[in-house]
């Protein structure tokens, strides 16, 4: 069953009820402020660091279902309730949330009142604008109250949550008019604040949690609202909180505005202060003074909504399907945006607590918004390659706001170093900006020893080449791709990570998957020194990748498909010799993406070996057969319920790796299969089951052997985003970026006609047509650019043009 629709033409999707199977959730914020918001208007708020930043409390484990957020209380007579449902969950007489890109409006009524929240981000300030307007749709006069509620945090998010005995001690705020400052820890180490503010006059406030709410209450019926009085508290250490109270007074017909701003300020060391203990409210002035009036917050409005037009112009598909389009035109690429900026850090199912950006992660997410944020793209990488150490290993993430490696999970994941290759060459690709190879490059943000970006990849190229097994595969380290495939962890005792227990090496345990990401990303680093004159270098990294395809074809093959890995005792993983975990998708993908075996059929029986063994209705199954029985040799895999994230989970993420894998092989009738049974929107019909958002992928859909088989799980913060819209716009549509230009290689399934995609590339707008008249899956007859045939389907790089029109048959 549905629980709304899609609105194409606001790029919006509309849930006509509050009780959704989870939270579905919007994320607002483009540069440094960001905040998470549910259909109900649960969800928090930070500053570029969720963990250390945090403006607002958000409880994760709690019940009911998300738990905190910016609530706004309205008081009509003995009845109280929110637009948003919850916290009071009173019934409502109409409910609508309409997620955006970047915005969240949630509307509801209740006895002939209306009241709409629009909460968004500008593009430009550190704050979230939440504007209430209250209109009265009787025909008598209305007297109501309108309270305000957010819970502030204590800034280091995991210090607040567990540190009490301190906390509860050191909360302040100060009020001024009608404007909350929250200030804790900023007479010590700090020197910025929380700024919670409304541009009407108040009847009163409140900062005390325990005032607003009562000592045994809870949000649904806080003793300030029940009384429709507030009490002008003052929060001394405790619990301190932000609560604006209006009186409303509406005639019949009429409607009233209410702008609320929550921000986050900043002052010099030297200026912190313009009274002893009264903080300096200049730049909350500043902010605040820019969003005062309707016009003012129409305009900042506008602005994000140009914004992201312009964003996604960059890259349109127009098909028979207006399925792929939805997909393709906005919600894919909104939530590659989405990744690009919280990597896996911030979500409701990642606390932001524990996680920062990912070194792999960050590096993967790349290949999905380079196109669109190219400039940045540039920053990202050259923050990644600063993390790196000298020979070539990697931090596994680093932090946002300090942006210097997280030595909380550590290193040793053996992939990392050729995921930097992997995004360098993509954004070269994109921009053509070989310049990035000289720019100079911390090791582990130590900028005394700082190299060229390219030393960076040559590093990362000789760590994998230097670091081999008795196969002489790659080996895996703490891990590779699958952080839960732990070869040389050996954990027996409850508590132990996994991910940072045990040695992280180990001189047998090996990698397939590894060694399929060497031949792929090796040949592409190979082209990339062919591109900047490094011709010996390039002649020796191609010695390298053949010797590592001989490898895989002697040892990593098994018969039917690619053996997934080799453990600590030399024994295979992912092989028939297995009693449990026979085939694993992972080395199916990357090395037939790699082109090992399609020479000589291996890749087209790894494949099939896919669709006969992993294949089900709602996506590929990481393994099969799931583990049953804890395997200390093989770590957190097997610690899973069969069907459950890695053992036997549908992990979305790797998915699009068949898709690509399929292309490569000329099945564009297989390819979009694979694509479509994990697209969720084409799941929206069977939400009840896929309960996830059917707007954006989550990370995992519950496997065949799981009791909730096609329950999604972890949605927002995956992979998935970027590897999908990599396999959809460059692998099945096949418009790829080059280092010599566009090159159009479709693969398609043969049913479909043909389609349009209007593109931007190194500052030329491509209109490209791709004609399929003949009903073939892959091959590219004709190429005309301008009306002019041309050889081939590279279309070189244009510099006195800004429109290119290219007509493609296939045939």
């Amino acid at each position: 069953m549905k629980f709304g629709h899609f609105d194409d033409a606001n790029k919006e999707y509309v849930i006509s009820t509050p009780r959704t199977p989870l939270p579905w959730i919007n994320y607002l914020g483009s540069q440094d402020f960001f905040s998470l918001i549910s259909n109900t208007a649960g969800g928090y708020s930070f500053y570029k660091d969720a963990k250390l930043l945090r403006l607002t409390r958000y409880r994760y484990n709690n019940c009911p279902l998300d738990n905190g957020g910016r609530y706004y209380y309205i008081k009509d007579g003995d009845t109280i309730w929110n637009p948003g449902w919850q916290p009071t969950q009173t019934e409502l007489d109409s409910y609508s949330c309409r997620h955006g890109l970047g915005y969240t409006i949630i509307t509801g009524s209740k006895n002939q009142i209306e009241a709409t929240l629009q909460a968004f981000v500008p593009i430009h300030d550190n704050c979230e604008i939440n504007r209430i307007i209250l209109t009265n749709n009787s025909s008598s006069q209305q007297h109501l109250d309108l309270f305000s509620f957010v819970e502030f945090c204590l800034w280091n998010a995991q210090d607040d949550a567990s540190n009490f005995q301190r906390n509860f001690s050191t909360g302040e705020v100060e009020v001024l008019g009608n404007t909350i400052y929250h200030k804790t820890e900023y007479r010590e180490r700090r020197n910025h604040y929380a700024v919670y503010s409304v541009n009407r006059d108040i009847a009163g406030f409140d900062t005390s949690r325990e005032a607003f709410i009562g000592l045994y209450n809870g949000f649904a019926n806080p003793e300030a609202v029940l009384a429709g009085e507030s009490r002008n508290s003052i929060a001394h250490g405790w619990q301190p909180v932000g609560s604006h109270h209006l009186k409303v007074d509406l005639a019949p017909g009429a409607s009233e505005s209410f702008i609320f701003v929550l921000g986050y300020c900043e002052n010099p060391k030297d200026q912190k202060f313009e009274a002893p203990n009264v903080i300096n409210k200049k730049p909350a002035n500043e902010l605040l003074a820019k969003y005062q009036t309707d016009e003012q917050v129409d305009q900042a409005f506008q602005e994000l909504k140009d914004y992201w037009s312009r964003l996604l112009s960059t890259y349109t598909v127009h098909t028979d399907d207006e399925k792929l389009n939805r997909l393709v035109n906005i919600w894919n690429q909104y939530q590659c945006m989405v990744t690009f900026n919280m990597s896996r850090s911030a979500s409701y199912f990642e606390s932001g607590l524990g996680r920062g950006m990912g070194f792999r992660d960050s590096c993967q997410d790349l290949l999905g918004f380079v196109h669109l944020i190219p400039e940045r793209a540039r920053e990202r990488i050259i923050d990644i390659a600063n993390t790196q150490f000298e020979d070539g290993s990697t931090y596994h993430q680093y932090q946002p706001l300090t942006k210097k490696g997280n030595a909380d999970i550590g290193g040793g994941f053996n992939d990392d170093p050729l995921w930097l290759i992997a995004a360098v060459c993509a954004y070269i690709r994109e921009t053509g900006d070989f310049s990035i190879l000289d720019e100079k490059c911390a090791f582990d943000c130590d900028f005394s020893r700082a190299v060229p970006l390219i030393e960076h990849l040559r590093r990362s190229f000789r760590f994998t080449s230097t670091h081999r097994g008795p196969h002489s595969l790659p080996l895996i380290g703490r891990a590779d791709w699958n952080d839960c495939l732990n070869l040389n962890c050996f954990s027996e005792e409850p508590g132990e990570s996994f991910q940072t227990f045990g040695p992280s090496e180990g001189p047998v345990a090996e990698s397939v998957f590894i060694a399929g990401m060497y031949v792929k990303y090796g040949t592409e680093y190979a082209e990339l020194c062919d591109q900047t004159g490094l011709d010996e270098e390039a002649a020796e990294v191609r010695r390298n990748v053949k010797e590592m395809e001989t490898a895989i074809e002697d040892a990593g093959w098994d018969g039917s498909w690619f053996v997934r890995a080799y453990d600590a005792y030399g024994k295979a993983v992912g092989s028939h010799t297995c009693e449990e975990g026979q085939i694993y998708i992972e080395p199916q993908g990357m090395c037939v993406m790699a082109g090992v075996g399609v020479d000589d059929g291996k890749a087209e029986t790894a494949l099939k070996s896919v669709e006969q063994k992993l294949e089900t209705k709602y996506g590929i199954v990481l393994l099969q057969p799931a583990y049953t029985k804890y395997h200390v040799e093989l770590g957190e895999i097997s610690s899973y319920p069969p069907g459950y994230k890695e053992n036997a989970g549908i992990f979305c993420h790797n998915n699009p790796w068949i898709a690509c894998a399929e292309t490569v092989l000329g099945h564009g009738n297989r390819a979009f299969e694979v694509f479509r049974k994990t697209c969720p929107i084409y799941l929206e019909d069977i939400s009840e089951i896929h309960r996830t958002e059917p707007y954006v992928y989550c990370q995992m859909v519950a496997g065949i052997d799981a009791p909730t088989f096609g329950e999604g799980k972890n949605s927002w913060l995956t992979g998935t985003a970027a590897w999908t819209f990599t396999a959809m716009s460059q692998y099945i549509l096949g418009v790829q970026p080059t280092f010599h230009g566009l090159k159009i290689d479709p693969c398609i399934p043969d049913t479909m006609k043909g389609y349009t995609i209007d593109r931007t590339f190194r500052g030329v707008r491509y209109h490209i047509t791709v004609d399929n008249s003949a009903h073939v899956q892959k091959g590219v007859k004709s190429m005309t650019i301008d009306g002019s045939p041309v050889e081939g389907n590279v279309i070189p790089p244009v510099q006195d043009k800004t429109d290119v029109n290219v007509v493609v048959t296939l045939g």
